[in-house]
């Protein structure tokens, strides 16, 4: 196949339920034209679907896919695979769920797993490869990747020297949502270090009649996963970059001096009965306040600051003005000092567990420029942007939504420190379970030390 053309798509959206496709050829290894086709004026028929002919005829073909990604994020993601779809006569079928992190390892087990799944996690990645049902990348796929990623997010998707997986979608963690409007209304300023937000959110706190902060960390299955965001920001900013790195990779225990500092850096913040949870209720409510609307309360000036990631824009409802100097925002979460940059973030691999002709199509389609423009494109007619991928492909112009290019400002900042997220490469016994369980057990009044404690014990 060949995986070197590069193309240019355009999504419009024609409704909520439907969307065109206007086809730019950009640039193509082939001399020749349109081809030839049936003619007629539909926009992915004839000369709009020549460049999808390498794939094959894949008609009466399904290709199922697997992940958490769930509404509102999931629709972006169905319309990216549209083109595919109606070029090559393949189904994609998107089968979303909240209990993926624990069912994808059941069904792998069980000798019943989708075609391919989206995996936020390279400890899992590594725990499914083990379960001998991971399929290695297709040379096409890798091929897509050396092009179009940097060796470190490849080899984020390689397991034991194979690489099984290509990086799809990327965020960054280290955001802190506020209101800009409000923040102009009470004359308040954007933090530039971590003491100056303690002195933020204690004049939020004794003047504004509301908690400053507001959150939310119930996820199903995946209960607690966004106070480990919260950890391993501050491990970064305790520690430094190397510190992290030892901690991730078990060099250090997990309840020694830096993580154990760290986890009480942020009790300051999350268990603080002043700081929230405001438009919710008390500390405790945090457990039990859904991650999606976790910072829903700063539309109603019930709060003020929410921590969470570049993603979380597609919570807000739909037509919510997200900018400067809009309703809602984003600020980085500053360093201990305004000159250090450590950067949180998290990254998403498609997995297969199958090599049928359609699904390896379906993957090679999936790993080129031309998908994470239509991704990209779609998440900002969808969901007010909230995706953006380290795909080198991706034209950022595509990037109207604010927030986004935030994201990609910080992601280029040469003084940015960039690492990923921790959890995520953690084993899944830790990272995708006790880490999780006892983060939630930490916010409704379990001691910083028997939380690490229990992590370390849980480290296999």
């Amino acid at each position: 196949m060949n995986v070197k053309r590069k193309r240019r798509y355009t999504l419009v959206a024609a409704s909520a339920a439907a969307l065109a496709l206007v086809l730019t050829a950009c640039s193509s290894d082939d001399d020749g034209g349109g081809g030839d086709g049936d003619g007629g004026g539909d926009a992915t028929s004839s000369a709009d679907c020549a460049d999808f002919e390498s794939y094959g005829d894949l008609s009466g073909k399904t290709i199922t896919i697997y992940a958490g990604i769930v509404d509102p994020e999931d629709q972006p993601y169905k319309d990216s695979f549209v083109p595919f779809e109606e070029c090559t006569g393949a189904k994609v079928d998107y089968q979303a769920d909240k209990q993926f992190e624990q069912q994808i390892l059941v069904r792998a087990q069980a000798g019943n797993p989708p075609d391919i799944a989206i995996v936020p996690q390279p400890g899992l990645l590594a725990q499914l490869v083990a379960t001998g049902t991971v399929k290695e990348a297709p040379e096409a796929v890798a091929a897509n990747v050396d092009e179009f990623w940097g060796e470190d997010w490849k080899a984020l998707g390689t397991v034991d020297g194979t690489f099984y997986a290509a990086p799809s979608g990327a965020s960054v963690k280290s955001l802190v949502w506020y209101s800009p409007q409000e923040f102009e209304a009470n004359g308040w300023e954007v933090p530039t270090t971590l003491d100056e937000l303690t002195t933020l959110s204690d004049t939020i706190a004794a003047d504004s009649g509301h908690k400053p902060w507001c959150a939310g960390i119930a996820s199903d299955a995946a209960t607690g996963w966004p106070v480990t965001d919260w950890m391993e920001d501050f491990v970064l900013r305790e520690g430094g970059p190397d510190v992290y790195d030892q901690w991730v990779s078990h060099e250090i225990a997990f309840n020694s001096e830096v993580p154990t500092a760290a986890l009480d850096a942020v009790g300051t913040f999350l268990k603080n009965p002043d700081y929230v949870n405001g438009g919710f209720g008390d500390v405790s409510s945090i457990a039990t306040t859904a991650f999606q609307d976790g910072g829903l309360p700063i539309l109603d000036g019930q709060c003020s600051l929410h921590r969470q990631a570049s993603f979380y824009a597609a919570n807000f409802p739909q037509g919510t003005d997200i900018s400067e100097n809009g309703q809602v925002f984003a600020f980085y979460l500053p360093g201990k000092t305004a000159e250090d940059k450590p950067v949180l973030g998290a990254g998403e691999f498609v997995t297969a567990f199958a090599d049928r002709p359609e699904v390896q199509a379906l993957l090679e389609f999936w790993s080129t420029d031309t998908w994470a423009n239509l991704k990209a494109q779609a998440s900002v007619d969808r969901t007010n942007g909230g995706w953006i991928t380290a795909n080198k492909g991706l034209d950022a112009s595509i990037l109207t939504n604010p927030i986004d290019k935030l994201s990609a400002d910080i992601l280029l900042d040469p003084n940015a420190v960039f690492r990923f997220d921790g959890s995520d490469m953690m084993p899944a016994a830790v990272g995708s379970n006790a880490f999780w369980k006892e983060a939630t057990s930490w916010i409704t009044g379990q001691s910083t030390k028997d939380t690490l404690d229990k992590i370390e014990a849980a480290w296999p």
